[in-house]
């Protein structure tokens, strides 16, 4: 699964560290999904979907291969 974290976060002026206490996790978990290194639960792609005001899928991309 890929996402838009990083182009959104920079678009709205925010650092990782920013996000990530909007979200209530630490600033290496941004990174990470920043880096399409890690695959977020639903509740943390909820929460990062309702800080940039989007639906989830225009946050996070699902490609048929992540089936």
């Amino acid at each position: 699964m890929k996402n838009k974290i990083k182009e959104l976060r920079l678009d709205h002026g925010i650092t990782q560290q920013e996000l990530a206490d909007k979200v209530s996790v630490s600033s290496r978990t941004i990174i990470s999904l920043e880096k399409q290194q890690y695959n977020p639960s639903v509740l943390l792609a909820y929460r990062i979907s309702l800080v940039f005001s989007l639906q989830i899928e225009e946050v996070f991309i699902f490609e048929e291969e992540d089936l």
